[in-house]
């Protein structure tokens, strides 16, 4: 039996618009250039020994119609002036042989800054958690970066985020995806 473990992994975003609700979602897929492939979401490991790779890298490695496992964060609205965002959060640990985690998070009001560094935060939170690194639910972000950084477990974290504001007669839908490759 032979396993699936991807070797690298590439992070995209898009946005969409259009009058019907799923040609937004495809208009948003087309922008993060994953819309030509069969997408399958995947839950939230980043396997070890897992490469990042530049976005541009990932989709030359790809053919139209491939199955690609993802964590895919998504957003729609179709309401005006309305503020949504999809994000992808990472966080790896110092020891490359152990796995990280990917988190997807999407909001309503919220710009890109604070979307994104939601999803890192929840990310290295759940990195923390396998990794004994505790800390009290009141504790606010600067402490938890402090304490994350002070334990020398967890070495980067990082996100990919896509914001827009919805505009009436129209579905505006937001992407965020970590794409895996074998």
């Amino acid at each position: 039996m032979s396993t699936l473990v991807p070797k690298e992994v590439f992070l995209t975003k898009g946005l969409g618009r259009h009058k019907e609700k799923l040609a937004s979602f495809e208009e948003a897929l087309r922008d993060a250039k994953i819309a030509k492939y069969n997408l399958v979401h995947v839950s939230s490991i980043f396997p070890p020994h897992c490469k990042v790779i530049p976005r541009h890298k990932g989709v030359e490695k790809l053919k139209p119609g491939q199955i690609l496992h993802c964590v895919l964060s998504r957003n729609t609205v179709s309401e005006n002036h309305r503020l949504i965002a999809s994000s992808v959060g990472l966080a790896l640990p110092k020891d490359r042989s152990h796995y990280g985690y990917i988190s997807e998070h999407h909001s309503f009001g919220e710009t890109d800054g604070q979307t994104g560094e939601y999803s890192e935060d929840l990310a290295a939170l759940m990195l923390s958690t396998i990794q004994g690194i505790e800390f009290g639910c009141e504790t606010t972000w600067d402490q938890k970066e402090e304490i994350w950084k002070l334990s020398g477990k967890i070495v980067k974290t990082t996100n990919i985020t896509q914001s827009a504001i919805g505009s009436e007669g129209v579905w505006t839908t937001t992407v965020a995806a970590a794409v895996f490759l074998f």
